[in-house]
């Protein structure tokens, strides 16, 4: 599962990296179906952080494995 949730990682990387962020996978909670990462750069300490959580990292994780539930930001 974890190199699942590299791969869809690495999708999105490229777009956070051109505003100078980026995200790093950090566990993947089985039991509550949960990913943890981590946002780094420019994306720590941006007002629009959690619009980037939440409708670009967690969308497409969800989207494209199945049994995803979560997605948060610690």
């Amino acid at each position: 599962m974890k190199k699942k949730i590299e791969k869809e990682l690495e999708k999105i990387r490229p777009l956070l990296q051109s505003h100078g962020g980026n995200v790093e996978f950090i566990d993947y909670d089985e039991k509550t179906k949960t990913v943890k990462v981590r946002l780094l750069g420019m994306c720590a300490g941006c007002p629009m952080a959690e619009q980037t959580l939440k409708y670009g990292i967690a969308e497409t994780i969800k989207e494209n494995i199945k049994d995803i539930k979560n997605v948060i930001a610690v």
